[in-house]
């Protein structure tokens, strides 16, 4: 099996789950998934902006795992403008974090500067404190593809103890 530049084992091809804000970034989706086609398996396609039906919380966050994240060992948070606002993001990444997946959020273009600083989701901001997961601009990864694998290899070997999930999930849309 090859080695990452970390020295970590890497299959051919990593499956990864791609979160994001469908109605504002979905073009972004488009672009990654057709630039980074040979290089990962992105994970995407049961979008969760389609509502599970129930109001068990613990059912819905089993349905996530389940079906979206399940065989993917690291989860890619698209940031664009609206992306902090959006419940169904923050569910994925609490998600992802509880079954300790690297988290890597990427700076979206169509994300603003406030106050020198960016909207993140609260729950990937505070990882990215932590330093647990990774952050990496739009601009960065489509100037250099290896930048964003090189992101999901060190967001997979960085401490699990460095995962920050205590948050409590948001309850709706901002």
């Amino acid at each position: 099996m090859a080695t990452s530049t970390f020295g970590v084992p890497i299959s051919s091809r990593r499956s990864v789950f791609v979160s994001y804000h469908h109605g504002g970034d979905q073009r972004y989706y488009d672009d990654l998934t057709s630039s980074m086609h040979d290089r990962l398996r992105l994970i995407t396609d049961k979008s969760l902006e389609r509502r599970i039906d129930s109001a068990d919380s613990a059912y819905v966050m089993r349905r996530i795992r389940d079906l979206h994240l399940h065989g993917s060992s690291c989860t890619l948070v698209l940031c664009g403008a609206e992306t902090w606002r959006r419940k169904w993001v923050d569910w994925e990444i609490h998600a992802s974090l509880t079954q300790k997946m690297g988290l890597v959020g990427i700076w979206l273009p169509n994300l603003p500067l406030i106050d020198g600083g960016t909207s993140k989701p609260a729950r990937l901001q505070d990882n990215v404190d932590s330093q647990f997961a990774q952050w990496v601009s739009w601009s960065d990864i489509a100037a250099n593809p290896v930048a964003l694998t090189a992101a999901i290899e060190r967001a997979n070997s960085a401490s699990r103890l460095a995962i920050r999930n205590e948050r409590a999930r948001m309850a709706r849309n901002l």
